[in-house]
């Protein structure tokens, strides 16, 4: 079974609000604040469309207990981080910091990568500016409402922990 993620429809003029479907469940997400886009590039806030599979899940062991799950799992470090530079020979790739290009950390001050699943978007091959660090994670959200993310998929918390243990080495992100 695969999670299914699509766009809210309608002149809702919310681009990033989207919904996530897995089985019988289905929870409200947050997608990039340019929604949905077939040709994803850097820094263009958008979602990429496509089928993606789950890689493996991090988490940080400060905040959350190991989760309940069949994913691959790897505790997120301090000194974690993923490029970000489109011609850095490391872009869209996992790197330690300090890193000599720009790289985001992935131990982050907020909580959005306690739980983060890396997709396999555009990492065989990596094309430079196809876009990076494209995750499913934790929802940032103000006054009950989700916020957009820079083209990944967020969901709240309670709802990611009740979808950790359905999914499987198999699941795959449809997006679209």
């Amino acid at each position: 079974m695969n999670i299914e993620v699509t766009a809210l429809s309608g002149p809702s003029g919310l681009p990033h609000l989207g919904r996530l479907r897995f089985g019988a469940l289905e929870f409200a997400c947050a997608l990039g604040r340019s929604g949905l886009v077939a040709e994803k590039r850097e820094g263009d806030g958008g979602t990429p469309i496509g089928s993606f599979s789950i890689l493996e899940l991090r988490y940080r062991p400060d905040r959350i207990e190991a989760p309940l799950t069949s994913l691959p799992l790897k505790i997120t470090a301090r000194s974690d981080g993923w490029c970000d530079a489109p011609e850095d020979r490391l872009y869209n790739q996992p790197v330690t910091l300090p890193y000599p290009a720009s790289a985001e950390s992935m131990w982050r001050d907020d909580h959005l990568y306690d739980l983060v699943m890396v997709l396999d978007y555009n990492l065989s091959p990596v094309r430079p500016y196809a876009g990076s660090a494209i995750f499913f994670h934790l929802a940032n959200e103000e006054g009950g409402r989700l916020l957009p993310t820079e083209g990944c998929v967020g969901l709240r918390k309670p709802d990611m922990l009740q979808l950790l243990p359905r999914l499987t080495r198999q699941t795959k992100m449809q997006i679209g």
